[in-house]
Formats: structure tokens, C-alpha cells, sequence
């Protein structure tokens, strides 16, 4: 036992609740930044792991909007030699698609893929993915909630 002098100093380990965090809506240009640097940063902000105050078992992360997805960097030969395997389950039913034909036709669904892997594989990471909004373009729905750059 402590005497009771000493228990003033004693710290106590902060938990965020729910309510508790206060959003940032963060702004990322996709344009020329490799796939994989951007889903990493992407991810720790959705996570809420760039605050002091994150909690593993709370979304404490913010907003990310990505522009420019079309623009995004595949290092190497990735995008004729990577692949996005769907399977439907039946016979002959294993779709390929390579990753430069998905920037081209999908760009949003390649960066929304290689952000949801490196999210927690639990009802947290799903929430967690809904913060993120990818556009093909340089234009986004989301001015009027002042977005700050990604990196500030």
C-alpha cells in the first residue's frame, strides 16, 4: 500500500470515448505520390494514430478526401504484372484485372483497396473506411468543410 500523500501523483491512462473526438476533414493529391506511401498515410489518419489522444478500440481518425486518383503513382512493373483476383465461386469464375487497367477504369476502387487492407479486419476498419472519399479528378463535393492538407 501507498501512503496517501503519494496517490496526487499517480497518472491516469486517457481513453477517447465515442463522442469524444472532434473530426478534421484532410486533403490528399493523389498525383504522382507512389500507391502504397499514400495508402499507409491514408491509413494512420484514418485510424486517428497521428493524434495523441488515439484509443485502439475508438475511431478517433478524420475525414480523407483524394483527389486525382487517376494520377497515381504504380512503381516498377505493377501495372501490367499486379492483380485484383475476384472469385465468384463457381468454375472458371476468377475475374483478373490488372492495376493499370483498374486506374484507369476504377482508380477510386484501387486506392479505397490498398487502404482497406491495411485497416483493422473488424467492424471498426469498415467503419473506419467510410471516412474516406476518393475522386478520379481534381474536383471533390467537400469544400465547403475547409479541408486541411493530408501532411499538416
Amino acid at each position: 500500500m501507498s501512503t496517501g500523500h503519494a496517490t496526487h501523483l499517480r497518472r491516469q491512462t486517457f481513453m477517447a470515448k465515442n463522442g469524444d473526438v472532434e473530426r478534421v476533414w484532410r486533403h490528399a493529391d493523389a498525383e504522382g505520390v507512389p500507391l502504397g506511401r499514400l495508402a499507409s498515410e491514408i491509413a494512420v489518419v484514418l485510424m486517428g494514430k497521428h493524434r495523441p489522444e488515439y484509443t485502439p478500440h475508438v475511431d478517433t481518425g478524420d475525414f480523407v478526401i483524394v483527389t486525382n486518383a487517376t494520377k497515381v503513382k504504380l512503381t516498377g512493373n505493377k501495372a501490367t504484372q499486379k492483380f485484383n483476383k475476384r472469385f465468384s465461386g463457381y468454375p472458371g469464375g476468377l475475374k483478373l484485372t490488372s492495376y493499370g487497367d483498374m486506374r484507369e477504369d476504377r482508380p477510386e476502387r484501387l486506392i479505397e483497396l490498398a487502404v482497406r487492407r491495411m485497416l483493422p479486419k473488424n467492424r471498426l476498419g469498415r467503419q473506419m473506411l467510410k471516412k474516406l472519399k476518393v475522386y478520379p479528378g481534381a474536383e471533390h463535393p467537400h469544400a465547403n468543410h475547409k479541408p486541411i492538407a493530408l501532411h499538416a
